[in-house]
């Protein structure tokens, strides 16, 4: 299969190309390589004749319409996004502009690019979101498909509108879409702004470990290789018009995984005090969901998928890829934003 991917130079993205390329498909990598790219994500690849870089940005319908003319790909596996709820609460525009505006764009291009193949229902428009379109649980429960959406952040209310719009292209021009929503990912490559390395970065640092409120929000934590084994699945085998929740079947309070990572840290960094000891409570998000949980069952069932890696087997090895790959991380610590705490805007 020739899959276009775009976002791909991001976290979650960067994992869809290095496994597609290493499974044999062909794989068209689309990204602006804003401040949250990295193409050192893909260097495994970058020399690989399976694999294509194209740097242009989703909202530009006429880059859009040159490379889908240019490379012909088989299937749209849609992760570009802006995506840190932080950022989406200080700037709510980016997030309307580039996950609903280019979301548009991405789908006319690949509308129009798919009947001008006469309308192969072998194409695929594959549709990346996340389980924050749901809002938020309390102590029971979990999001299933058909969960009625209730985004409480601007980044939230941006990906369901996306959402929409990809169902509302199948329904009316009949493009065939699939659509995921994913529980939070972690693992290598991920951003320095995200809660995880955030905790690892800021140990290693001497730096206080920030935990928003008293740590008690829930989390469902997936792998971000399993998630790219999930997509590839669901690319692969699921029916046009499905959409599948993607969950890591892991739990856990925020304040339980900060302190699980600084006692890993202990055992593998060991200093004179213990890295739970910079641990710091700040004050919490606006509007900060409380607890998300998904339930697999659909994607289990169906498909015959379910995660390989544990949360505490994930968390031991993201500590030390981030232990053996300072200059990785090192070289975004610059950016703009990382670093900063973001997000404490209430009332705009």
């Amino acid at each position: 299969m020739k899959i276009l991917v775009t976002g791909g130079a991001g976290f979650i993205g960067s994992a869809v190309v290095r496994l597609a390329v290493a499974r044999g498909h062909h794989v068209v990598n689309l990204d602006a390589l804003t401040y949250a790219a990295c193409l050192e994500n893909v260097a495994s690849v970058e020399a690989n004749p399976l694999y294509v870089f194209e740097h242009a940005d989703i909202r530009d319908a006429d880059a859009l319409t040159r490379i889908f003319t240019d490379h012909q790909p088989d299937a749209v596996m849609h992760l570009a996004a802006e995506s840190h709820v932080d950022r989406s609460i200080d700037g709510p525009g980016a997030f309307i502009d580039t996950n609903v505006t280019g979301t548009y764009t991405l789908l006319e291009a690949a509308r129009t690019y798919w009947q001008s193949k006469s309308k192969p229902q072998s194409f695929r428009f594959h549709h990346i979101s996340t389980d924050e379109v749901y809002g938020t649980l309390q102590d029971d429960g979990q999001f299933t498909e058909d969960s009625p959406y209730a985004p409480n952040s601007p980044y939230a209310a941006s990906k369901a509108s996306s959402d929409h719009l990809v169902r509302a292209w199948g329904e009316t021009y009949h493009l065939p879409f699939v659509i995921t929503n994913c529980s939070n990912n972690y693992g290598p490559f991920h951003f320095p702004e995200k809660l995880i390395p955030v905790v690892i970065l800021n140990a290693l640092a001497g730096k206080d470990i920030p935990v928003y409120g008293q740590g008690l929000n829930v989390r469902d934590w997936l792998y971000v290789e399993d998630h790219a084994d999930a997509l590839l699945t669901v690319l692969e085998k699921s029916k046009n018009g499905r959409t599948y929740n993607i969950g890591g079947e892991n739990e856990a309070r925020n304040i339980d995984l900060v302190e699980n990572i600084c006692a890993i840290l202990d055992r593998l960094r060991p200093t004179d005090r213990p890295y739970s000891s910079q641990i710091t409570y700040v004050q919490d998000r606006p509007g900060h969901d409380y607890r998300y949980a998904i339930d697999p069952t659909r994607l289990r069932e169906e498909l015959g998928w379910r995660p390989s890696v544990t949360l505490q087997e994930g968390l031991e090895k993201t500590v030390q890829w981030y232990l053996e790959n300072p200059e990785w991380w090192q070289a975004l610590q610059a950016r703009d934003g990382v670093g900063h705490r973001l997000g404490t805007t209430k009332g705009t």
